[in-house]
Parts: structure tokens; sequence; C-alpha cells
């Protein structure tokens, strides 16, 4: 089972690389790691077994910050309505791409955290507003999906992993808080 200690932290150098492609069919291992990163993440989320494991809450992970460098990540976005229970993404993307995105962008208005970043960094992470993603899913299938809002920018930052990228590669240093018209905050 996946802790926190098994989560890499900033400054870490497989966090700044980019990941190698996983081959096809998935192999029992990928499979495996696959499947503990989505029940980390589902652990994180719940404030029982996130107390009892020392968990930080997460709604994604990617490969690379379990010291991993492929191509693979967990993503479980909770439904923002009470009247759905069930979460609005839970699944294991397989060399994910994004293969369209929209023109308008988007941040969250709370700014970002990472599992692998142990500390606030304040600022706007401007991301597309919306994208479609392709990735192959636990049973080998080529799946395509259109993401919009938190899930859209939840699966860029869990992507921008897989490339090397932190959250905070796409904050203005002189202006952390400026942001272009038409740019839609998320709360």
């Amino acid at each position: 089972m996946l802790t926190m200690e098994d989560i890499i932290r900033e400054g870490h150098p497989t966090l700044r690389a980019v990941a190698t492609e996983v081959s096809l069919p998935l192999s029992e291992e990928d499979l495996h790691t696959g499947s503990e990163m989505l029940t980390f993440l589902k652990n994180s989320q719940d404030p029982e077994m996130a107390e009892k494991l020392n968990l930080r809450g997460g709604v994604g992970l990617a490969a690379p910050q379990i010291n991993i460098s492929r191509r693979f990540i967990a993503l479980h976005v909770p439904s923002s309505d009470e009247n759905q229970p069930e979460p609005t993404l839970s699944t294991v993307m397989y060399n994910p791409k994004i293969v369209s995105h929209s023109v308008q962008d988007a941040c969250l208005a709370d700014g970002e955290g990472c599992l692998s970043v142990d500390r606030e960094v304040p600022g706007y992470v401007v991301r597309h507003a919306r994208v479609t993603v392709s990735y192959i899913d636990s049973n080998n299938q080529k799946q395509k999906v259109k993401l919009k809002g938190y899930e859209a920018i939840v699966v860029q930052h869990e992507i921008d992993h897989l490339n090397g990228v932190m959250f905070y590669d796409h904050i203005n240093e002189q202006q952390p808080f400026a942001l272009q018209q038409g740019v839609l905050v998320i709360d």
C-alpha cells in the first residue's frame, strides 16, 4: 500500500524528467502500480483512512511522483454536487495525451497544491478550461474523454508531471495573481 513516504518531493530529479511511454499490452506491474495509486487517492480522501495512514488529501497522482518515470496517472476527483456521491472522474490513464483543448483558459481561485510539494505556492496556475484526452485504460482499451473545469485542471496538472513540469512553473513570478482578460476562475 502506498503512503506519503512513497511520494518523492520537489528537488528529486525524477520530477524534472520526461517519463517514458508505457508499453502495450500493459504489464501486470503497471496495472498493479496504477491500482495502488488509485487506492492511495481514495484512502487520502477518506477522513478515517487518511488519519490512520497519515495521508495528505489528493485528487491526482502521477507515476513519477512515486519515482517511476513512466507515463501513467491516477485520478479520483470527487463530485462537488452533494446529490452525486460518486466521483466525477476515477480512473488510471496510461500514456495520456491532450489531443485538443479550448482557447479559453482557466485557473483555480485557491491556486494548486501538489503531494510532492510540502509548501504553499501562492498564485494562479493558468491552464486550458477544456481538454480532450486520449489514453489507454486498465483493460488495454483506447479511450477518449472530454473534461472541463476542475477535472480538466487536475488532468493537466498530472500530465505535466509526465513531462517534468511542476505546477508552479506556470505561475507568473512577477505578478502571481495577475490574469489576462477572459480567464475563467474556478472556485
